[in-house]
């Protein structure tokens, strides 16, 4: 009777409305609960078709507006799914608005709830704002549209309230009607502002995984190497990244970088390599990168921005896993440094290095330790992390001094991960945006009198569905009925409230699942190992800076966060980097030498140095060592040296004089060292072969050449008495030319030599 008196214009008092929905509700309640004992509790047990309360399937799709006012037509529509095996008959698409909800608390108990309960949903405002829906077959879909004027919702005070869309309705295994599906969302209801606003901080966050490797080009741009091309996908209209520069400049939000997502960008406005297989290919998308960081330059103008340590390094696995791993933290402190630099060269605006972020704001005195150790005075942190410990009746402002100098700025975890979840489902997104919207007045409405600040900390790499339900939220709170925007480094200097809780929990209640994907001490152990391998190559080089700052670059990244739940994918990187820099460092090497040979009692050996890299190489040493006593160099011992300095691209023969005493064979060891005696390559060793020539080998080689002179005397003196017997003998012409004397040696050899060098005197 009385949704009967609205519709003839009689109006009672929405107190009175209320109270008559909920006596009907109750009065229906006993024949309801005997209805959902039976059917619906056999069909989760036994897996078979839903039946009861569950039988069909209400989607909330769009709800407008988010928060009406008066004067407004709340308008929903969505979507009916049959699950059941039967169809349904005489169905009514209904309204159904209350009861008001008190705390945060309630709010969560209403959204686990899912079939229909009596008492706690009221009845349908009925009449005119119903839909009919005659049909609706087994697995049929069927949208629908309800429009209700909010003077028809019979909403009193100001509040959130629970908002329920059912499907009442006859299946043929029933004679009766009954509500066959019902969805819950939540209606924030402040037609006009509160007396005291809570200040809101909302997160923006920039962050992407790595794609840019440690190799470069040998030109002078020194051309960068991406993994892949996936970047460009998440820059180009319609992306990822796209989509929060496009939204986020429309919003009031804090925008959080990771530095290394901006040189990344930046490189591809110019020339890149992408590699494809064991070869790079150039880059083709320097148009989209050019106009992604254009926009975001104009987006974060006026606006504060926060800059993560380059690569957003993992916290709480450096705190847990990396700290005992010596000059783990000096990483950290160089991606600290670099943060600022990088954001000012690419946007042009000075942001604030004053933050750390550890994973889902998760701490212990460990990660706070690790994350103020590189200059940080604020730690974002979250309620789920700092939780309190005492009986608080109302969520307390986000800042808390925890010691140190230090202070935490601590989001909320409801309004944090209101968003998680696949959004790209409407009717998934339309409830989080109304969730959080009532959690957000309900928070007001605990201490009116006292105006807090909170911070919402989202996911660190939203998908685009997921910023674009974040921005559907924030645009609700735009007219600032209950909340009012700030930004972080303004929330971090609110004035704490004393009962709050400023105790840093210990490690144990680190949660184990975010410890299960923390990087690996072998890891930061892998790190320490191409560090070292970098300082040692980097003080022979003519042009360090080459290889320093992309080799430091991506050792910071093998230290990210956005690893996490990527072991595999972590390792390989780490892998890569350093195999890499092996190459490079491999490129100056010893060229192989074959045995030597000394016929004598002194030789000269050279060496050979081959220099491969683009860039010159000093500050080397090449050491030669005899491991026999027979064999000494500049006549000192059995180990000599020389400089090294070799332009790039060319090699250097290093010339060694050598002296022996006695025959035989020695082994000769040659290496590279840094100035300061750190050994640089491999070794290489080479055998030399003393033939000393004797005296008495001297006197058997004369005594043979006089026996040829003599030999030759005779021969000469044979001939010429021949020639004058001839002419006695009345001969006039030529004389007759006698043969060619037998030859008292061996023809000539004419196969190859023995192997190796023949060093002469």
């Amino acid at each position: 009777m009385a949704e009967a008196a609205d519709f003839q214009g009689i109006s009672p008092s929405p107190a009175r409305r209320w109270l008559r929905r909920t006596a009907a509700a109750a009065l229906g309640a006993p024949l309801v609960a005997a209805l959902l004992t039976g059917p619906a509790a056999q069909a989760a047990e036994t897996g078979k078709a839903p039946t009861g309360s569950r039988t069909v399937d209400v989607s909330l799709n769009t709800l407008s507006p988010n928060a009406p006012v008066e004067g407004d037509t709340l308008t929903i529509s969505g979507t009916l799914t049959n699950k059941g095996k039967e169809t349904v008959t005489d169905g009514e698409v209904g309204l159904r608005v209350g009861p008001r909800l008190s705390s945060r608390g309630e709010i969560d108990d209403a959204a686990k709830r899912t079939g229909y309960v009596p008492g706690a949903d009221p009845v349908e405002i009925g009449g005119k704002y119903t839909l009919k829906v005659p049909k609706l077959r087994s697995g049929i879909s069927q949208d629908f549209t309800l429009a209700v004027p909010v003077d028809k919702l019979g909403l009193d005070d100001e509040g959130v309230y629970q908002l329920g869309v059912s499907l009442s309705g006859r299946t043929s295994g029933s004679g009766y009607g009954q509500v066959l599906g019902i969805k819950r969302s939540f209606l924030p209801w402040q037609p006009e502002d509160t007396d005291g606003k809570t200040g809101m901080t909302f997160l923006w966050p920039l962050i992407a995984s790595p794609h840019v490797t440690a190799e470069t080009g040998s030109d002078e741009q020194q051309t960068p190497v991406f993994a892949n091309d996936d970047l460009a996908a998440e820059l180009a209209p319609g992306g990822r990244l796209e989509q929060m520069v496009s939204l986020g400049s429309q919003l009031p939000v804090t925008w959080v970088i990771d530095p290394d997502l901006l040189a990344g960008v930046d490189a591809m406005t110019k020339n890149y390599q992408v590699k494809v297989g064991d070869s790079t290919v150039a880059g083709k998308n320097q148009d989209i990168a050019k106009q992604w960081l254009t926009s975001l330059e104009a987006a974060v103008e006026d606006d504060k921005v926060i800059a993560l340590p380059f690569a957003d390094p993992d916290l709480a696995s450096i705190a847990h896993r990396g700290k005992s791993v010596s000059g783990t933290l000096s990483h950290l402190q160089t991606a600290s440094e670099v943060a600022a630099r990088t954001v000012e060269t690419v946007l042009h605006v000075k942001p604030s290095t004053d933050f750390a972020w550890p994973v889902n704001g998760a701490i212990d005195p460990s990660i706070v330790d690790v994350a103020t150790s590189a200059g940080a005075h604020k730690v974002i942190a979250r309620s789920d992390s700092l939780r309190e410990t005492g009986n608080l009746p109302y969520t307390p402002t986000a800042a808390r001094p925890i010691g140190g100098g230090t202070t935490a700025v601590v989001a909320d975890a409801r309004l944090s991960t209101a968003f998680d979840g696949d959004m790209s489902k409407a009717g998934a997104s339309t409830l989080a945006v109304q969730k959080f919207l009532a959690q957000t007045l309900a928070l007001t409405e605990q201490d009116p009198e006292n105006e807090r600040s909170i911070v919402v900390a989202p996911q660190r790499m939203p998908t685009a569905a997921q910023a674009q339900t974040m921005a559907t939220a924030l645009r609700a709170l735009g007219d600032g009925h209950w909340t009012q925007p700030l930004d972080l480094v303004a929330a971090a200097e609110v004035k704490p409230d004393a009962r709050a809780t400023t105790k840093v929990p210990k490690a144990s209640k680190y949660p184990k699942k975010l410890r299960d994907q923390e990087l690996p001490t072998q890891a930061f152990q892998d790190i320490r190992t191409t560090q070292d391998s970098l300082n040692s190559f980097r003080v022979v080089l003519t042009q360090p800076e080459r290889v320093v700052t992309p080799f430091g670059n991506a050792i910071n990244r093998s230290m990210s966060t956005s690893w996490r739940g990527s072991p595999l994918e972590a390792q390989q990187y780490r892998d890569s980097v350093r195999t890499y820099l092996q190459g490079l460092s491999n490129e100056v090497t010893l060229i192989e030498k074959s045995d030597v040979t000394l016929s004598g009692r002194s030789a000269t050996i050279p060496v050979t140095v081959q220099n491969k890299l683009v860039q010159g190489v000093d500050h080397l040493v090449l050491k030669v060592t005899s491991d026999n006593i027979r064999l000494k160099f500049d006549d000192d011992g059995s180990v000599a040296e020389l400089p090294v300095k070799i332009a790039g691209g060319h090699s250097q023969s290093l010339k060694f004089d050598a002296s022996a005493n006695a025959n035989g064979q020695a082994r000769v060891t040659a290496r590279l060292f840094t100035e300061d005696g750190t050994p640089y390559g491999e070794e290489m060793t080479f055998t030399v072969k003393v033939s000393e020539v004797t005296p008495t080998v001297l006197l058997v080689i004369a005594g043979g050449l006089l026996l040829l002179v003599l030999a030759g005397v005779r021969m000469y003196t044979h001939r010429k008495r021949s020639i004058a017997s001839d002419t006695a003998d009345g001969n006039g012409g030529e004389p007759e030319q006698p043969s060619d004397p037998t030859p008292d040696t061996g023809p000539e050899s004419g196969a190859p030599s023995d192997t190796g060098e023949k060093v002469d005197r």
